[in-house]
């Protein structure tokens, strides 16, 4: 028995109906779930030349000629479990895959652009390694823009703060993987289903603000991040992950919907980034996982993300429920193709026996910086100005 909300209170039942989610998901439109095959073909719909209107993604991958906008090297910012070039990354042509919009013309990413535009402004990025993987893309690219700009990294977990003092643009990331608040109570971890007061209180004044989760939420053993889950006063040992997602994220919507003034912060949602630890997933592999991939997947088969796809269900559930204006950065498809674009053996997390040894300890959820955060920062800012 633990003492839970001033009272002693019983675990409840492990396992749990998802009748309820069922109700939601179901209610989504006919092929919501379709999942992009060969070109991302899941947003197919009728588009103009100009990326206001157009599906930006909706398309493929095509191999351009110029080099990518930073180096492992040049960037003050890179995590050694994201810099593939410093840890001996020998090809790079996935460097140049850029993304191609089947209906118009991506804009390019233009640092210098954004940092006068963003003047005075906080960005924030809140979620996993997959968010800190995009916000570590975005400070590179604006470094790289302005290399000379006096600049200032303030970091005290989970929040990391890099500033560009002389735009007075502040690029944040906080780190909270499940959104919601985790608890010790009685020197347990509880992750609270219906409590995100603590996580967001860091969140408030940021001028945009993109957020993810998902994959914490289907860890389990040494790599699950708490110790019981709360809700309503209650604790429970476990229960089905997607319904425990579905929970938590809608706790997540009912803060952004009372808390989040429209006319001055946008929000952002990230789909699901996927991951390629399976190489039956993709025709004519060269290993058993991502390594040794140099080229994106020419088809897909589907079958090999329902995981993924489960809890992309639930995103789009929840953001049509909400009031205030969310927009989905949905990079799930265009990714699932980039088999190529993953760090594999060429991470710093790695040491040097685990890099020797492919066929065992592989980075295939994360992403290569440079590399295709990249290209979901491209999308980002062409939804923030253009969209």
């Amino acid at each position: 028995m633990l003492q839970f909300g001033g009272r002693s209170v019983a675990l409840a039942a492990a396992a749990l109906s998802v009748s309820a989610l069922l109700l939601v998901v179901l209610a989504l439109p006919a092929g919501a779930s379709a999942r992009g095959v060969g070109p991302a073909a899941r947003h197919r719909r009728d588009a103009t030349p100009g990326p206001a209107s157009c599906d930006v993604f909706s398309g493929s991958w095509v191999l351009g000629d110029g080099p990518a906008a930073y180096t492992g090297y040049s960037c003050p910012l890179i995590d050694a479990e994201f810099n593939c070039q410093l840890y001996g990354r020998p090809d790079s042509d996935y460097l140049r895959y850029r993304w191609k919009p089947a209906g118009c013309e991506l804009p390019r990413f233009d640092g210098a652009d954004f940092l006068t535009r963003m003047k005075g402004k906080t960005v924030m990025f809140v979620g996993d390694s997959l968010g800190r993987n995009q916000w570590e893309s975005l400070v590179c690219l604006l470094h790289a823009a302005a290399p000379q700009s006096p600049a200032q990294l303030v970091s005290s977990d989970p929040l990391y703060n890099y500033k560009f003092l002389e735009y007075e643009v502040t690029v944040s990331f906080y780190r909270a993987p499940y959104l919601v608040d985790i608890d010790a109570v009685q020197g347990k971890r509880v992750l609270m289903l219906d409590d995100i007061s603590g996580n967001a209180e860091a969140w408030r004044g940021a001028d945009v603000l993109s957020f993810n989760s998902g994959h914490w939420w289907t860890h389990t053993g040494a790599m699950q991040g708490w110790d019981y889950m709360g809700e309503s006063g209650r604790l429970y040992e476990d229960m089905d992950r997607t319904v425990a997602f579905q929970r938590g994220l809608t706790t997540w919507a009912n803060w952004v919907d009372l808390n989040v003034d429209p006319a001055r912060t946008r929000v952002f949602f990230q789909s699901m980034s996927p991951t390629h630890y399976s190489s039956k997933e993709w025709p004519n592999p060269v290993s058993r996982n991502c390594y040794g991939e140099t080229a994106p997947v020419v088809g897909l088969n589907s079958t090999g993300q329902q995981a993924s796809s489960g809890q992309d269900l639930v995103i789009q559930a929840v953001l049509r429920g909400m009031r205030s204006p969310v927009r989905l950065l949905d990079i799930t498809a265009l990714s699932a193709l980039r088999k190529d674009a993953h760090p594999s053996v060429y991470s710093g997390d790695l040491t040097p026996a685990q890099r020797a040894n492919p066929g065992g300890s592989v980075d295939c959820s994360h992403w290569c910086l440079p590399g295709l955060p990249d290209t979901w920062n491209q999308l980002f800012c062409t939804l923030l100005f253009y969209k």
